[in-house]
């Protein structure tokens, strides 16, 4: 299928067959044009979360000059407005020509949460900055003693006058040691416990007080940082939702999260790698052929199953629905880059990869949190 997958959409949503057929055309002639053998070169070889910054940099360029850098974005708030159909499509064709991969938190987390929960002066302030590149943004939500239970944070938030004080520390921060800006949960409320007292802040990364340390990896890569926070005074008013009750806006923005950061795009790419890496070591036999073949499918069920997802039509809550979505495109992926390892052992590029896809059942919450997610969702004690 490869990007060809057709969802039936409602019938106001979907585009008409020619306008789709053109559209796509659209997309492949500007992917041909503006693609060049560095820019491929520099997606081909991406193991990680991000190709490198250059690479990134100039691709966001291309597509920010052709309205194209925020696909989902409404509209009026600088974005491309497609349909489900449509972002598929392009994510697909991205990977099929081997362009860099974004991974930006502005513009597939935090952004999309300002959209729905943001005031007018913070759509104002940072949408524009997003868009144009300025702000790079990270999450801290992790911490040396709250992971999957993020509800254990301890990151201090302590008032005074118009700003808070943050003392504390935040772990696992992907791409902190690039951020402009950082979105955060800490706790506000000395006494309080749990989902209670936390309040959801948009904080600049240059505050005096910020310190990054990069966290080296097995395959050698520094995505994620350790973030201390000494002192770190930040305006109260740079915050999403009521001070107090900021677990309320984490948790839109993780529903916002899991549904985006393992795509089917990302799941073709690791694929097409699979492939690549597998007929490169050696004459590949049926077994090997058969793996990946199926794989194929699964990739296919699981564009279905995103598609569901964006549709609304998924049977469940939003929560549940991201759950299910994360899930499956976590361990999907692992598997993809388990079975080219074995194609594959002695290339350098399949290692890393697979180094690269060990977390992403942690990250966003484990496999089991969504389980029980899940099993909550259809009614299980």
């Amino acid at each position: 299928m490869d990007g060809s997958f057709q969802f039936a959409l409602a019938a106001s949503d979907a585009p008409a067959e020619a306008d789709f057929a053109a559209f796509c055309a659209e997309v492949d002639a500007f992917l041909e044009d503006e693609l060049t053998d560095e820019l491929r070169a520099a997606g081909r070889e991406t193991a990680g979360l991000k190709s490198a910054p250059e690479a990134c940099a100039e691709w966001r360029r291309k597509l920010s000059a052709r309205g194209w850098y925020a696909p989902s974005w409404p509209v009026e708030y600088g974005g491309a407005g497609w349909t489900t159909e449509q972002r598929l499509y392009f994510e697909n064709a991205c990977a099929a020509a081997d362009a860099p991969i974004l991974m930006n938190s502005g513009v597939r987390t935090i952004g999309p949460l300002i959209i729905e929960a943001g005031t007018p002066a913070q759509q104002a302030r940072y949408l524009p900055a997003i868009l144009d590149g300025r702000h790079e943004w990270c999450q801290g939500f992790s911490e040396p003693q709250a992971g999957s239970d993020l509800s254990a944070l301890g990151l201090k938030a302590e008032r005074d006058g118009d700003d808070f004080i943050l003392t504390g520390s935040k772990v696992w921060t992907s791409f902190a040691n690039y951020a402009t800006h950082m979105f955060l949960l800490a706790r506000c409320e000395p006494d309080s416990k749990g989902r209670d007292g936390l309040v959801f802040l948009l904080v600049e990364m240059d505050r005096p007080g910020i310190e990054v340390r990069p966290i080296k990896f097995i395959d050698g890569e520094c995505e994620t940082n350790e973030v201390f926070f000494n002192g770190v005074r930040t305006p109260a008013a740079d915050r999403i939702g009521e001070v107090g009750k900021g677990w309320a806006a984490a948790k839109q923005l993780m529903a916002i999260a899991r549904g985006n950061n393992t795509t089917t795009g990302a799941l073709r790419r690791a694929l097409r790698a699979a492939w690549r890496e597998a007929q490169a070591a050696a004459p590949m036999d049926a077994g090997q052929i058969a793996r990946l073949a199926d794989l194929d499918r699964r990739v296919d069920e699981f564009e279905a199953l995103e598609a569901r997802f964006n549709a609304g039509q998924m049977g469940v809550g939003a929560a549940p629905a991201a759950s299910a979505l994360k899930l499956r495109a976590s361990e999907l992926h692992q598997t993809i880059t388990e079975v080219a390892l074995e194609a594959a052992p002695y290339s350098a590029f399949a290692q890393r990869k697979y180094l690269g896809t060990r977390a992403a059942t942690i990250y966003s919450g484990t496999s089991e949190v969504h389980r029980n997610i899940l099993a909550h969702a259809i009614g299980c004690p």
